[in-house]
């Protein structure tokens, strides 16, 4: 009973919850600019499959 009474009153817990959507959030954009960086790369790797075919 000790041990839940120390952590309901622990405020500490909320710092991390902050950081765990800090992280999540941060994690979301990366996950979304990843897609981005994909898609770019796999043009810049199809013109140089391409010119190197053709040459």
């Amino acid at each position: 009973m000790n041990l839940l009474r120390k952590f309901v009153a622990d405020r500490s817990g909320a710092t991390a919850i902050e950081y765990g959507l800090i992280a999540a959030l941060m994690s979301v954009a990366l996950i979304g600019g990843l897609g981005v960086l994909t898609n770019g790369l796999r043009g810049v790797f199809n013109t140089v499959e391409n010119n190197l075919t053709i040459n």
